[in-house]
Formats: C-alpha cells, structure tokens, sequence
C-alpha cells in the first residue's frame, strides 16, 4: 500500500478534515526513516478507521518541509482540521507511537462535545447533559466531557461533579479544570462544616466568599479571597490562595472577571 503523496493539499489539509491524518517527513538517505516507516505502516493499518498515513519525502517537498519547520528527520506530526495538533520527532519504538496517538489523536465524539458547549451556552442545560453523558459513557477516558458534565452539577450537587472528575489527574489536559471543580466541592463544604476553618477575623470573610461563591458571583467572592490572601496567604493551609486559583481557572484565561482581578490576586500573594 503506498502512501507518498503528490498533493500535499489534497492528502492532508482538506482530507484531515474528515479523519485525522498523521504525516511521516522522511528522506530516502535517512537511516532512522527507514526504521520507523514498516512501524507506521502497520499502525496505519490497525487502526485505519482512527487515521490515515501520508508520507512527505522531504527532498521532493523542501517548501512543505521549511513551511512546517521540519529541521530533524523523521518527524512525525499529527494534523487535525488542517492543522498540526501534535508531533514528535525520530524513531521511536511501537509503544511509544501508540501512547503518542492516544493522547494526541482527538476524540471521535469532538462534533457531539462541541454541540453540548453550544446548548450550555444557550443555557440548555439538560440537553447538553444528554450529549454529555452519551460521550462518556462510550469513551469513559474523554476528561474534556468529564469536566464539562462536572460544571453543571457542581453548584447543586458538587459530590456528583467530584466523582464525575475523579479520573482526571494531573496528566490529563484538562486537569487544571478537574482541580478547580474539587476546590470549588471542598469550599462548599467549608461552608457546611466552618468549624474545620481556624479560628480567626479572616474566617468570615472566607465564608463570605464562600457564599458569594455558592450564588456564582465570581467577582465578589474574588474580592473577599482577595483580600484574605492580602493579610495572610497561609490561612487555614491557603484556602483563600486556591479559592482564587479555582475561580480563574473554572472561567479560564480569557474570561473578563479572571482578566480583571489576576493583577489583583498576584499583587496581594507578592506584595
């Protein structure tokens, strides 16, 4: 079966929008290309519903090889959407290359998650927990869906949003948001049971926070974590530090609130 192509455009950007496409840059004089060429080859063909192979001979393509910063042969890069997602470059043994695309190749149930987000912003909230709960339950591995399912049930039922994320460790891309949601369970339950908080002046304006938190006003409680933070960051082991931390990365980096009240944060952990 061969797999050089002769249109690069054809092969890999607009076909990777189909199925994701995994392309060899190899040369006919390198030593290490020849070695990791049957390897992809019979990757290629076990799992041929998941991807498709496309070898780029370097020398026959330079203009495609410097457009894509090739330096080093063999160097493998994994195209999505018509774009590169991941790569990496030499002969690395089998194993490695399927732990590679494991964790790079996208999930199937992409289309479905990207609906989900669509009704959870339109404030369809059991429609997108639908969706949600149907990525899962075929692909238990897919953190993203995870996370996402995670968020609507943590303000009314952080046990469940707790146990939903509890696969998503520190490895996983979307662990920051997982940690963020178990911060988010442990609060509310300093607000169930305040006298694990030690006694202090600052204990109220955690539990304010606390509250403000619970009503998702995010820029209140951002205040009051603040400004415990801004008197002592080590209170009750820092629970003010990863309120804050939490809160952030809950909205992600380019919400207006994070935005808004980062400088904030870093200016009374630093000061």
């Amino acid at each position: 079966m061969g797999y050089d192509t002769q249109n690069f455009q054809k092969d890999v950007i607009e076909h990777s929008y189909k199925i994701p496409v995994v392309v060899d840059f190899w040369a006919e004089w390198c030593a290490p290309c020849r070695v990791l060429a049957p390897v992809l080859e019979k990757l290629a063909q076990k799992h041929h519903k998941d991807w498709v192979l496309v070898k780029v001979n370097t020398d026959q393509f330079p203009q495609i090889a410097r457009e894509y910063g090739i330096q080093g042969i063999p160097n493998v890069k994994l195209f999505v959407d018509g774009k590169v997602v991941d790569e990496f470059v030499g002969a690395l043994p089998e194993q490695m290359i399927e732990q590679w695309l494991k964790k790079a190749l996208p999930s199937k149930h992409r289309s479905t998650l990207k609906q989900a987000q669509q009704h959870l912003a339109a404030g369809e909230t059991e429609a997108a927990r639908q969706l949600l709960q149907t990525i899962i339950d075929a692909e238990p591995d897919n953190h993203a869906a995870r996370v996402l399912l995670a968020k609507t049930y943590i303000f009314t039922e952080p046990e469940r949003a707790v146990e939903l994320v509890k696969p998503v460790e520190g490895d996983s891309p979307s662990f920051d948001a997982a940690e963020a949601l178990r911060t988010f369970a442990e609060l509310f339950h300093l607000q169930q049971s305040p006298v694990e908080l030690p006694e202090s002046s600052l204990k109220a304006d955690i539990l304010d926070g606390i509250q403000h938190l619970t009503q998702q006003d995010f820029p209140a409680a951002l205040e009051k974590f603040i400004e415990v933070v801004g008197i002592n960051k080590n209170y009750a082991d820092g629970v003010a530090n990863r309120a804050c931390r939490a809160i952030f990365n809950y909205l992600g980096d380019s919400h207006e609130t994070t935005q808004t009240y980062r400088n904030k944060f870093s200016w009374a952990l630093y000061s």
